[in-house]
């Protein structure tokens, strides 16, 4: 009998080391299942940190462990996504980020980190992945 792949991309072959690991913090559970739910369908694993300070820990800890971050600007705890971004950028200045809002946008220009990507909410799964490959493979624009 074979055994079910333990991940899968296992399925197609794929090592675990080579899809891209996503760190995700939003805090609004069902908005959290569907970005998990994207990334994944996207060829991404995500990984949830639930809260700004959790998400710096695991930077700090296993930066190299992370493709980019994706955080939504309003979170629960004492650091707010624009805070975490910068704390993600002190540990590797071309960190790629991806925030995500539902209000704040305006203060992107002046509170964001250089080189970042903002996404409104609501946004679609397939507006997430694309928004995700983009700064990956290409960068912010400009």
């Amino acid at each position: 009998m074979l055994a079910e792949p333990a991940h899968p991309a296992d399925f197609w072959g794929i090592a675990l080391q080579d899809v891209p690991i996503i760190l995700v913090i939003e805090d609004d559970r069902d908005l959290q299942m569907m970005v998990e739910d994207a990334l994944r369908d996207g060829g991404y694993e995500p990984a949830i940190a639930g809260s700004g300070e959790e998400a710096l820990t695991l930077l700090k800890a296993f930066r190299t462990k992370y493709s980019a971050l994706v955080t939504d600007i309003r979170l629960l705890g004492r650091l707010d996504g624009w805070r975490v971004a910068r704390g993600a950028r002190e540990i590797d200045p071309s960190f790629p980020v991806l925030y995500i809002t539902g209000g704040g946008g305006d203060e992107w220009p002046t509170r964001g980190v250089p080189d970042s990507v903002l996404l409104n909410k609501p946004f679609s799964p397939d507006e997430l992945v694309a928004a995700v490959t983009k700064l990956l493979k290409n960068g912010a624009p400009a």
